[in-house]
C-alpha cells in the first residue's frame, strides 16, 4: 500500500493530484500557485533511531565530513602541482552520481563501510607515497570515497529527521563541510611545518575507518534494504547489480571528468570539446539503449530538477569567484600578511554556516515548495556580490612613499587605510557568506520537493555535482576576466608612465614587461618593499582593484542570470501520475 501523504518523509517529495486534500487550494484550471504548494508534514522520518544511536551517527557523520575536507586539499604534499588537488575534485564530483543511483540500487547503508575504507585507504597511500604518480593515485582513491561521503551526508540526513528538524540539520551537515574546509585546513597548516605533510595524512586513517564502522553499526536495518525492498518487491543481489547501467555510467563518468580538466588551471579546448560527444552519446545511451538508466529518465527529462541544478552551479561560480579573490584583494590591496588575507575566508564560511543553521530552525521547518524564499535568497545573494564589486577602489590603502613603507604590513594597513569602506567590505563578505548558506539549505529542500519521489538519492547527488563545478567555472572563468583586465590596467599604466600616452603599437621595454609579468603572478609583490617606486605601486593597485571588481561585477550578472533560471524551474511537485507514466518508459 502506497504511503498517504500525511506518512510521506521530504525524500519521498510531494505528490500533486489534481482532486488533491481539501487543504490544497487551486485556482483556474486546477493549477497550483507557489502559495498553495503546501503539503501536509510528515509524522516522522523514513527510519527511526533512538536518542543514543541518533548521536552516534551524527558524530559519526561529523567525523568523517569534518576529516574529508581539509584533506580535498593537497597540503604540502611531494609537489605542488595543481593536479594533485583537481585529481581529487574531479573524481569526487564525477562519480556523486554513479554513488547516490547505487545507494538507490543497492541500500543506503552499503555505500558507508567502503566508502570509509577508501577514503582510509587513499589517505593511508598518500602518506606513504614515494612519487607523483603513487601519490595521485592515492588522491584518486580518496576521491571515491570522498564521492561516498558526500552522498551519504545527505542521504542519511533526510532519510533520519522529520520535516521539522530536516532543515537545520541540513544546515549541520553544511556548517560540518565549511569547518572542515576552513578550521581544519588552518590547523593542518599550522600542525604540518611542525610534523611534515605525511603525518597529516596517515593520521586520519584508523579515525575515519573507526567512524565509518560506527555509522554502519548504528544505522537501522531497514536501511540496509533498498527501496525497492523496502516496498515488498524482492531483489536478488545479483539482480541488482545486473540492472545497474555500466555503459551509461561510464559515459557519464568520462564526460565530467574531460568537462572538469577542460577547466582545471586554464581551459583546455580539446577536452572540453571531447566531453560535449561524450555528454551526447550519454544522453542517447540512456534515452535509446540502457533498459534502467544510471539517471532515471524521470530525471532527465525534469526541466525543474534540471534548472534547479544549473542555478546552484551559477550561484557556486559566482561564489567562488569571491572566494578565490577575497585574499588576493587583501593582498594586494591591503598590503595585508597572507594569514590575515585568509582570516576573511574564515569569517565568510563562518557566516555560510550561521545562515543554514539559522534558515533551518526559524524557516525551513515542513516539506514543500519554498519558491519565492528561494529567489530572494539569489536576489539578496547577487546583492552582495554587486557591493563588493563597487567596494574594490575604496578599501584600496593610501600609496605611502616606498621610505615610509615598514616590514610589517598590517601596522601599515591599520595606521592609513580608510576604515569606514574596509569594515563595510568585510560586513558585505560575511554577509555574502550566510546568504549563500541560507540559498542552499533551501535549494536542496526546494529540489526535493520538484523531484519524483523514486529518484531523491540521485538527484541530490547530482545537486551536489553541479554544485561542485562551481569551483572549477569559478576559477577559470574569473581567471580569464582578472587577467585579461589587470594586464590591460597594468599595460597602460606603465606605458603612460613611460610618456606613451597613446600606445597604439608601442612595446614596454624589457625591464617594464618582465616586472608586468611578475606583478601578474604574485600580488603579494605590490607591497614588497623596495620593489616598486610609488607611481608603480599605484598602477598596480589600480589594475588589482579594476580586475577584481571586473571579476565580480560579472559574478552580479551572474546572478542575474541564476535568478532567472531558478524562477523558470517552477514551484510545482511532479504528479503521480506522471511518474508513473515515466517509471513504465523506463522499464
Amino acid at each position: 500500500m502506497a504511503k498517504s501523504p500525511e506518512h510521506t518523509a521530504l525524500l519521498a517529495g510531494h505528490e500533486s493530484h489534481p482532486d488533491g486534500p481539501s487543504n490544497t487550494v487551486t485556482h483556474g484550471r486546477g493549477r497550483q500557485t507557489p502559495e498553495d504548494v503546501s503539503p501536509k508534514p510528515a509524522d516522522g522520518p523514513n527510519h527511526t533511531v533512538g536518542f543514543a544511536r541518533g548521536l552516534v551517527v551524527g558524530a559519526s557523520l561529523f567525523v568523517l565530513i569534518f576529516i574529508h575536507c581539509p584533506l580535498s586539499s593537497s597540503l604540502h604534499a611531494p609537489t605542488s602541482a595543481q593536479s594533485l588537488t583537481t585529481s581529487y575534485l574531479i573524481t569526487m564530483s564525477s562519480l556523486l552520481p554513479l554513488i547516490g543511483r547505487l545507494a538507490s540500487v543497492l541500500s543506503s547503508r552499503s555505500i558507508v563501510l567502503p566508502s570509509a575504507f577508501l577514503f582510509a585507504l587513499g589517505s593511508l597511500a598518500a602518506s606513504q607515497a614515494s612519487s607523483y604518480a603513487a601519490f595521485l593515485a592515492a588522491r584518486i582513491v580518496m576521491g571515491v570515497g570522498g564521492a561516498g561521503i558526500v552522498v551519504m551526508a545527505v542521504v542519511f540526513v533526510i532519510e533520519l529527521t522529520g520535516p521539522r528538524t530536516r532543515g537545520v540539520v541540513i544546515g549541520f551537515v553544511n556548517a560540518a563541510f565549511t569547518m572542515g574546509v576552513s578550521v581544519g585546513a588552518a590547523v593542518y597548516g599550522v600542525l604540518e611545518p611542525v610534523v611534515g605533510w605525511r603525518p597529516l595524512f596517515w593520521f586520519p586513517s584508523p579515525i575515519v575507518v573507526l567512524a565509518g564502522i560506527g555509522l554502519h553499526l548504528s544505522l537501522p536495518a531497514s536501511m540496509s534494504l533498498p527501496p525497492s525492498e523496502e516496498t515488498g518487491k524482492a531483489a536478488s543481489l545479483r539482480q541488482r547489480l545486473a540492472s545497474i547501467d555500466y555503459l551509461g555510467a561510464f559515459l557519464l563518468t568520462l564526460t565530467i571528468v574531460l568537462f572538469l580538466h577542460s577547466l582545471s588551471a586554464e581551459i583546455h579546448p580539446l577536452p572540453l570539446l571531447t566531453s560535449l560527444l561524450t555528454l551526447l552519446l550519454f544522453t542517447l545511451t540512456e534515452f535509446r539503449l540502457a533498459p534502467d538508466p544510471i539517471i532515471p529518465l524521470s530525471v532527465l527529462s525534469s526541466r525543474p530538477v534540471l534548472l534547479s541544478c544549473l542555478a546552484q552551479l551559477g550561484l557556486m561560480t559566482a561564489r567562488w569567484a569571491i572566494l578565490f579573490y577575497t585574499p588576493i584583494l587583501m593582498l594586494s590591496l591591503r598590503a595585508a600578511s597572507p594569514g590575515k588575507a585568509g582570516s576573511l575566508l574564515i569569517a565568510t564560511n563562518i557566516g555560510f554556516s550561521v545562515g543554514g543553521l539559522a534558515i533551518g530552525w526559524l524557516h525551513i521547518r515542513r516539506q514543500g515548495s519554498y519558491y519565492f524564499a528561494q529567489l530572494l535568497s539569489l536576489l539578496a545573494f547577487t546583492l552582495t556580490v554587486l557591493a563588493l564589486s563597487l567596494l574594490t577602489h575604496p578599501i584600496s590603502i593610501p600609496i605611502s612613499p616606498p621610505s615610509s613603507l615598514s616590514s610589517s604590513s598590517s601596522s601599515s594597513s591599520s595606521s592609513s587605510s580608510p576604515s569606514t569602506p574596509f569594515t563595510a567590505f568585510v560586513a558585505t563578505i560575511c554577509l555574502n557568506g550566510i546568504i549563500t548558506g541560507i540559498s542552499l539549505n533551501y535549494a536542496l529542500v526546494h529540489i526535493l520537493h520538484l523531484s519524483h519521489p523514486s529518484t531523491s538519492y540521485v538527484t541530490t547527488s547530482l545537486l551536489a555535482t553541479f554544485r561542485g563545478f562551481g569551483g572549477s567555472f569559478g576559477t577559470s572563468l574569473g581567471g580569464g576576466i582578472f587577467f585579461r583586465v589587470l594586464r590591460a590596467r597594468l599595460l597602460r599604466g606603465f606605458l603612460s608612465l613611460d610618456g606613451h600616452h597613446h600606445h597604439n603599437g608601442e612595446l614596454l621595454s624589457p625591464e617594464r614587461e618582465k616586472l608586468m609579468n611578475e606583478l601578474l603572478g604574485s600580488p603579494q609583490l605590490v607591497w614588497k618593499e623596495d620593489f616598486l617606486g610609488g607611481r608603480e605601486r599605484q598602477i598596480a593597485v589600480e589594475g588589482y582593484a579594476d580586475a577584481i571588481g571586473s571579476v565580480w561585477r560579472a559574478a552580479a550578472c551572474l546572478g542575474v542570470v541564476v535568478i532567472l533560471v531558478q524562477a523558470a524551474a517552477g514551484w510545482t511537485a511532479p504528479g503521480e501520475g506522471e511518474e508513473r507514466t515515466l517509471q513504465e518508459v523506463e522499464e
